[in-house]
């Protein structure tokens, strides 16, 4: 593919990942595992509490929020991003993780790296619950934080492409603005034609990969100026 030409430095191996990305898909694979191996009431009753259901929330504006159902509307933020459908769901999500999270790692650091995929998941879910107001399918993968990765990833490997050094490249570049027309494209189509969705669970649906991807695309410049964490070299060792 076009963009991804030239796009990293030769002396840095594909694929090489800092160990906080291979822990985070290491976390993927076994919370997953951990709901199929349950028994299936049990795994059934985590999928009903920790997927994002917009519904859910059209309730508690509706009638009130108990303070008792407060945990329960803040958590799926968050778990959603560790509950697949099955292992094709998450071997294909921690295959993109293994992709693009490695340059926003060395770009961010640990915490902040961290920090970046859960904000990107929480405004994918944000997206998705405004768009689909009231909506009684659930929602599940992290591909809307991931799709943030990407997002970042992109502006980070076409900086140093274009001589950015260690900066970003700008949003409104050339390339930026042609791949981001192509992902776009590509997840208007999928919604058209209802690409993972399986019956009453979505595999994070397109605007949620949308909403996750311009997140990570305008906040990498933000996170990456925060005065916390410390950088990754190529080679995973840290930098202040």
């Amino acid at each position: 593919m076009a963009f991804f030409q030239n796009s990293r430095p030769s002396r840095e191996p594909f694929l090489n990942a800092p160990p906080i990305v291979l822990w985070l898909i290491g976390l993927l694979l076994a919370t997953h595992a951990l709901r199929v191996f349950l028994p299936a009431d049990w795994a059934e009753n985590i999928l009903l509490t920790y997927a994002l259901t917009p519904a859910r929330y059209a309730a508690a504006v509706a009638q009130g929020i108990p303070p008792s159902g407060l945990f329960g509307l803040i958590a799926p933020f968050v778990s959603y991003l560790f509950l697949h459908a099955d292992f094709v769901h998450v071997g294909i999500n921690s295959l993109w993780l293994l992709v693009f999270g490695p340059v926003v790692a060395r770009q961010l650091g640990v915490l902040k790296f961290l920090l970046f995929f859960v904000f990107c998941g929480i405004v994918a879910a944000l997206v998705h619950i405004a768009v689909y107001w009231g909506s009684p399918m659930a929602v599940v993968g992290a591909s809307g934080a991931i799709s943030g990765l990407m997002g970042a990833g992109m502006r980070i490997l076409y900086g140093r492409l274009y001589g950015h050094g260690a900066g970003l490249a700008p949003i409104l570049s050339r390339p930026i603005l042609l791949f981001s027309l192509v992902w776009v494209i590509a997840n208007i189509v999928s919604g058209l034609l209802r690409i993972g969705v399986i019956d009453d669970v979505a595999l994070v649906a397109w605007v949620a990969h949308l909403g996750g991807y311009f997140a990570g695309l305008s906040a990498i410049g933000p996170f990456d100026r925060m005065p916390i964490g410390r950088r990754l070299h190529p080679a995973g060792t840290l930098s202040d």
